[in-house]
């Protein structure tokens, strides 16, 4: 058992601390860093998650990137993609339905996609989610070479 950050060997008590509270192996020095992170930003555990899923297959992403109006979950800026986790899975009001839209506006006029995913879909579906993320960046890869 590795830290996903640093490679460094993980002692069972780190292993299992990491592991039982964001599902993936970091040492204490990185789990404390995203510790930080998750209490500050309020993120979900489950952008954790996706964020090591990503960089286990090589997409390099950033956690909580500012994109000039709010704080993105993830961004992957290579291929200008944002990516949001719904953890609020419920009727969704009009006006939340518009604020959506308008957040994605923004982020489309300034050359950026957003998209949006329920946390369930990460927390049962991992793998499955991170080769959508990487057919959809592959995808935008071939659009910045066409433009």
């Amino acid at each position: 058992m590795k830290c996903l950050e640093c490679k460094k060997e993980l002692s069972y008590i780190d292993h299992k601390n990491a592991f039982d509270t964001y599902g993936v192996e970091l040492c204490k020095p990185h789990k404390v860093r995203i510790d930080k992170l998750v209490s500050s930003k309020n993120t979900p555990i489950e952008a954790v998650q996706l964020y090591y899923g990503l960089k286990a297959i090589g997409i390099t992403s950033m956690l909580e990137w500012w994109d000039g109006k709010k704080s993105v979950d993830l961004a992957i800026s290579r291929v200008k993609l944002n990516i949001e986790i719904d953890t609020d899975y419920t009727t969704i009001t009009h006006e939340q339905a518009i604020l959506d839209l308008e957040e994605a506006m923004h982020s489309f006029k300034n050359g950026f996609t957003t998209i949006r995913i329920p946390h369930v879909v990460i927390k049962y579906y991992l793998k499955e989610t991170v080769k959508n993320i990487e057919a959809i960046v592959e995808g935008l890869k071939e659009d910045i070479k066409t433009i």
